[in-house]
């Protein structure tokens, strides 16, 4: 079949909107009233953000599973408001017995979450609740933190890491995946004040972007892989393996750092008691940490911007024996290199990223926590996503705990795009439609058709839909719309404008119609605002003068692109592809004329990955 797209913007006058504006919360619209953030996309000439310069010392012995951490934070309000109290992020908590959380929790997840040993605000002891089960603490301030000053806190802390891993934990006895595990100060933001959000076991992030400074103690022979780039290879890596490493940070080439039979050896590191691993990374907006004594080390490095020739270094730890993971560091030099060049095309912001074989298929800055398994294509596809994170919510802070399609749903996208090139469309689109849309279309339940926009906090049932598939359709739409050079243009904007600061929803809406000099306000009101879904029904096709004309009813609602795929009494066959402008003026019904001298026999509307919940009404045969 020969397609013949039907121009998009010009022929439904994109420019001559309806007036129409979306539904903003009542504390979104005073952000925009205080001027922290601007109609036009942008942020506000009073735009603010608080920062901390975290500076962090773990020690870690395997297989004892206590942790003991000191820091100190040296944290600054930019804010124009007084804070009479700090609120702290406790998340390591939700092993805490009683707290609340989404699922069940087994014995080996429950240990007893954070307990102080210090904790000085400004040299001055205070005390703290360590007994309490939230993920939040909320820590008075015995004199207030005054607008554009600063405050220091010191803090000793311990806790026994979690015999059951997860998106943290012990993955074996040796082997330890360390996330979330420091004290940190939530964000404190213009239109919600103090994050005080429990985690749940679900919520993602929402983080300042912050300075790290991270020391890790572990004993001889532990490897460390962490977020940030280490400062001192050649003081805890014997001479041959910090030369193995600097060789693979520019190289094409898999470097095998460190094999099965080196690990055998027990020389790997410096030969004394205890080794400390320094870590650095600024303007990042958390920290991970991988340690193990037996898992194999492989890296890489990929050229992610073409200007200045940069590279960065793609690194993988796992155990020997786990096929998928040797391919690693291949498939995460392509997807640095495709995501830098292609989609988002946004060239890769970090210096590197480590995978690193647990059990979470889970993203951190730099770091992603992946499970093994047998199927190597699959293995990559989860990668792709993982590593899609670094745009969203890394490089720019999405409040992903409130808005989780700000990122997921943008994983998602990036997923498909990078598959499509990986595996071939076909392929992609199979996974793309079977993994992320073919649940939602035919599960009719009502939690399913919620609003993209409701909070993702608030939410139990459809948080995956609203999260992943619907959103990713919403951006596939749009994209469609608007035309690739387009909407990666407005794409650019929006991420140049929030790069390193909070974006909201209102922003992305706002960002890419005033990017793209389109009014977009109806497209996002027909896929955030409303309960819609994918169902179309093609009613008629009749005969008139110079063709013939398709009626079409939008049952399910949403501004989808579609084939309408022609077959002639002749046997020829033709598709005419209709982008969502077509539903601009009527979301409801549409007509959409055939010129054509011939008869036509049958006509089908297909929505390829716009997957319709009841596909029996989609073809019309003229009798």
């Amino acid at each position: 079949m020969k397609p013949i797209a039907l121009c998009a913007l010009s022929c439904f006058a994109l420019t001559q909107v309806r007036a129409q504006s979306l539904y903003m919360p009542r504390d979104i619209q005073k952000a925009f009233t205080k001027g922290t953030r601007q109609a036009d996309g942008k942020p506000g000439q009073k735009y603010w953000q608080n920062h901390g310069t975290y500076n962090i010392t773990i020690t870690a012995l395997p297989p004892d599973r206590n942790i003991k951490g000191s820091e100190t934070i040296s944290y600054v309000n930019n804010s124009p408001d007084t804070l009479k109290r700090l609120n702290m992020k406790l998340i390591l908590n939700i092993h805490k017995p009683g707290v609340a959380r989404f699922g069940d929790a087994e014995e080996d997840y429950l240990t007893s979450g954070i307990q102080f040993d210090k904790f000085l605000i400004n040299g001055e002891a205070k005390k703290v609740n360590s007994k309490g089960a939230s993920t939040n603490m909320a820590v008075s301030l015995t004199k207030p933190l005054m607008p554009h000053d600063s405050l220091k806190l010191d803090i000793d802390w311990h806790f026994q890491i979690s015999l059951q891993s997860g998106r943290e934990g012990m993955i074996d006895s040796t082997s330890y995946y360390l996330a979330y595990f420091y004290p940190r100060v939530s964000v404190y933001d213009d239109y919600n004040g103090w994050d005080r959000l429990p985690f749940l076991d679900a919520q993602e992030f929402y983080n300042d972007f912050n300075d790290y400074t991270l020391t890790v103690n572990t004993p001889k022979n532990y490897i460390v892989w962490a977020t940030g780039t280490l400062q001192n290879p050649n003081q805890v890596l014997q001479p041959e393996y910090a030369k193995r490493l600097a060789t693979s940070m520019t190289s094409d080439s898999t470097i095998h750092i460190a094999t099965a039979a080196d690990l055998a050896r027990k020389e790997i590191t410096a030969q004394k008691d205890q080794n400390s691993w320094v870590w650095k990374a600024n303007d990042i907006s958390d920290m991970a940490v991988g340690i193990s004594d037996h898992y194999v080390w492989d890296a890489a490095s990929a050229i992610v911007d073409d200007a200045t020739h940069r590279r960065a270094s793609m690194q993988a730890a796992f155990l020997d024996k786990s096929e998928d993971f040797h391919h690693a560091v291949q498939a995460g030099r392509h997807s640095l290199s495709w995501l830098s060049h292609n989609w988002p095309g946004v060239p890769y912001p970090f210096p590197k990223m480590t995978a690193f074989q647990g059990f979470a298929d889970m993203e951190y800055p730099m770091m992603v926590n992946d499970s093994h398994t047998d199927d190597i294509q699959f293995a990559a596809f989860v990668q792709d996503h993982e590593i899609a994170h670094t745009y969203f919510p890394f490089y720019m802070g999405i409040n992903e705990s409130r808005y989780a399609f700000m990122d997921e749903g943008w994983a998602t996208t990036f997923e498909r795009l990078i598959g499509t090139d990986e595996v071939g469309a076909e392929k992609a689109d199979a996974l793309y439609k079977n993994f992320r849309i073919n649940g939602w279309i035919h599960d009719a339940s009502s939690a399913e058709d919620q609003p993209i926009i409701t909070m993702s906090n608030e939410l139990r049932g459809g948080y995956g839909n609203n999260s992943y598939g619907k959103p990713s359709l919403s951006y596939f739409a749009l994209k469609d719309m608007l035309g690739d050079d387009l909407f990666k243009k407005a794409l650019h904007g929006y991420m140049d404008r929030w790069h390193g600061k909070h974006p909201i929803p209102w922003d992305y809406f706002n960002s890419m119609s005033n990017i793209s000099g389109i009014n977009l306000n109806w497209f996002f009101n027909n896929w955030f605002f409303t309960n819609y879904y994918i169902d179309l029904n093609l009613l008629k096709v009749s005969k008139i003068k110079d063709g013939y004309t398709a009626d079409i009813k939008n049952v399910g609602g949403f501004a989808i692109s579609f084939d309408v795929k022609i077959t002639y009494a002749d046997g020829t066959t033709e598709i005419k592809h209709q982008t969502p402008a077509v539903w601009q003026k009527n979301e409801k019904q549409i007509s959409v004329n055939i010129k054509t001298a011939k008869t036509i026999q049958t006509v089908t509307l297909d929505g390829g990955i716009f997957m319709d919940a009841t596909e029996n009404n989609n073809t019309f045969t003229i009798k």
